[in-house]
């Protein structure tokens, strides 16, 4: 059992580090090209940001799911990952559907 969330830790992590790269370092190739292909030059700061946030937010959310159920060895770490899902996820909706038109390219 500790072994699944020291995993589900470093998917959280490796979900914060994406985030901030994608946000601080505005590293665009991280995101597949079909999400972007629509972005205007001037938007892709504003763009990284809200999707960079919005994995880093997951990616916390996920961190404290492995920390509170392996601390305290009940479920209440499931209520973190959901509300940093939810939270995360409305985050990247919002930011594609402002700078990219919409979520799918059809």
């Amino acid at each position: 059992m500790i072994a699944a969330y020291i995993i589900i830790m470093l998917v959280g992590l490796a979900l914060i580090v994406m985030g901030l790269l994608i946000w601080k370092k505005q590293m665009t190739g991280i995101i597949a090209g079909y999400h972007q292909k629509s972005v205007q030059e001037p938007d892709v700061p504003a763009y990284t940001r809200l999707i960079g946030i919005g994995l880093l937010i997951m990616g916390v959310g996920v961190c404290l799911t492995g920390i509170i159920n392996l601390a305290f060895q009940t479920g209440l770490g499931w209520i973190a990952y959901g509300v940093g899902l939810v939270t995360g996820m409305w985050l990247i909706i919002k930011a594609q559907r402002k700078y990219n038109g919409s979520l799918i390219d059809y």
